[in-house]
């Protein structure tokens, strides 16, 4: 985000004159650390979907799937498409990529003749172990490095932040 300074002068959508300059800085410099944060977030997300040839769909399909695995679970075709927000026949063209690249396997589900689990391959599951997991428990040692304080004040400006998003 730009300086609301410079780009809006006169205050028509950023109120920021009841801010001295020393917040008004480190209010810029805080929303600038967060577009760093989500472009590099962006950034190793474009990176692993192309090390694994998916797209962003088949990327968040295959985190459920492996998800589903590591805790035990089978996950369905009809689960992924209430988790996606998906029609069923987009999760059965997502599932028909991920098996075309040999990313899925499709079972026959041991409980319900009428139904398919799918699985990830283990292959998959140790390259997105090796790419993801890395990221993943980085970003939960920076977390947990903080104060129990600190955490709740990150999470309620998360939160807060989440709040000024409007519903899809």
């Amino acid at each position: 985000m730009m300086d609301p300074r410079l780009l809006d002068p006169d205050e028509e959508l950023v109120k920021h004159r009841w801010l001295d300059d020393a917040e008004l800085d480190q209010t810029v410099r805080l929303l600038e650390s967060l577009r760093r944060w989500h472009n590099a977030e962006r950034s190793t997300s474009e990176a692993m979907r192309k090390d694994m040839d998916l797209g962003e769909s088949d990327m968040r399909a295959l985190r459920y799937i492996i998800a589903a695995q590591v805790n035990q679970r089978l996950a369905t075709p009809s689960e992924l498409a209430q988790h996606l927000g998906l029609s069923t026949a987009a999760v059965t063209k997502v599932l028909d990529r991920l098996a075309e690249r040999d990313h899925i396997r499709r079972l026959p589900h041991p409980e319900d003749r009428r139904s398919t689990a799918i699985e990830a391959t283990d292959e998959t599951r140790k390259t997105a172990r090796r790419i993801v997991g890395r990221s993943h428990a980085g970003r939960f040692n920076v977390a947990a490095a903080l104060t129990a304080e600190e955490r709740e004040v990150v999470i309620g400006f998360l939160d807060a932040l989440s709040a000024t998003v409007p519903p899809e």
